[in-house]
């Protein structure tokens, strides 16, 4: 209990006796209304965007989409996967990486669509599914219709190579988190496969043949050393620079897309063709990929000399000053994605794989090892 002189509470601390009364909140001073737009989002050049990219996006649709863009989810039917014994889905989620840096600095944003699909259609046919749909996430620093317009055309023609559908996605500004003309980009793509069909790996054995695919350059991995030893404070060159790149300039070359192998792979297995293994070679180069696949008690032996090294590869590394098994475990090195095949059934496969307008390689075979990758 307090007595007359003590106090019984102030503006700011509240005691026993004045319980319930509001508190006294400062109230900031007036000042003129801020709407969205004056905190750095734009609502009407959001619409504009969304405008832009309609026809892009309807391009890319399979019979199962249902709906249109705009919607709050993506709608596609499933009855494809009624025809199939046991369906497995299978996902992937990826991004483009630093390569992005690559796009703002030259102001050439239509390709990096292809490598955003590609990361992830790639993985997922690697067990043998067909991919479904794509969805895409797009953050920004500023809005710009125009520009959003051109990444998503690049997004929409890699959905297009793949045979999947575009059936939804975000653009999401963050003014104040992230400068005006950056952006970044992830993508999430469904696949389906029979489970009896499934690609698994686990069949191969010691004497396999191993066929690469040819790559398209450095798709889209190792771009953080790419960058360090090639690009940071060499910016104003990238557009002139050809260096011994058979006549294209440096940007030119490291912004080809990732090449998208579903067609070619699709027809491998609508030929009947029984492949045990294969392998998307991504982050970790050929060595690290092709571990990924193999079962207990089988190793790889690769031939560096079966498949022509593109050129940019070895700038990279005279740059960089790697000797080439560093390489190996970094870059893909000419060689995209892998097959492992019985030795009679491999001819038939580079005959389709060929048909499918891929370049192929036999580029090693199979043996008695405990999953590692060796180099004659």
């Amino acid at each position: 209990m307090s007595t007359p002189d003590e106090p019984h509470g102030d503006s700011t601390t509240p005691s026993s006796s004045d319980a319930g009364e509001p508190l006294a909140v400062a109230t900031p001073p007036l000042r003129a209304p801020v709407d969205y737009r004056a905190a750095g989002v734009d609502i009407d050049e959001g619409a504009r965007a969304v405008e832009a990219i309609r026809d892009s996006v309807r391009s890319t649709y399979r019979p199962e989409v249902i709906g249109d863009i705009g919607g709050f989810g993506g709608l596609f039917s499933a009855s494809k996967l009624k025809r199939m014994t046991d369906p497995v889905l299978v996902s992937g989620t990826d991004g483009v990486g630093t390569k992005l840096r690559l796009a703002q600095i030259l102001d050439r944003h239509d390709t990096v669509g292809i490598d955003l699909v590609a990361m992830c259609v790639n993985d997922v046919i690697v067990s043998g599914a067909e991919p479904l749909f794509f969805l895409d996430y797009v953050a920004v620093g500023r809005l710009d219709s125009e520009r959003m317009e051109r990444i998503v055309s690049g997004i929409a023609e890699g959905c297009r190579l793949a045979g999947c559908a575009l059936v939804g996605g975000e653009m999401a500004e963050h003014p104040g988190t992230m400068d005006p003309d950056d952006y970044d980009l992830s993508g999430f793509c469904v696949g389906a496969v029979d489970r009896p069909e499934m690609i698994t790996g686990e069949s191969i054995a010691p004497g396999d043949v191993i066929l690469g695919l040819a790559s398209s350059g450095v798709h889209s991995n190792g771009f953080s050393l790419v960058r360090r030893v090639l690009v940071d404070g060499r910016e104003d060159e990238l557009g002139l620079a050809r260096l011994d790149l058979g006549g294209d300039t440096l940007g030119e070359v490291l912004l080809t897309p990732t090449r998208i192998y579903v067609r070619a792979v699709r027809a491998v297995l609508d030929a009947g063709a029984p492949v045990k293994g294969m392998a998307h070679i991504t982050g970790g180069g050929v060595t690290e990929n092709l571990v990924r696949v193999l079962p207990g008690g089988v190793g790889a032996l690769l031939h560096r000399n079966a498949w022509p090294v593109p050129p940019v590869f070895r700038v990279i590394q005279q740059a960089a000053g790697l000797n080439d098994d560093a390489m190996l475990r970094t870059f893909n090195m000419g060689i995209g994605f892998i097959f492992v095949l019985d030795p009679s059934e491999a001819p038939e496969a580079a005959a389709a794989l060929r048909g499918a307008g891929e370049r192929v390689f036999e580029i090693g075979e199979t043996a008695a090892g405990d999953r590692q990758v060796t180099y004659a």
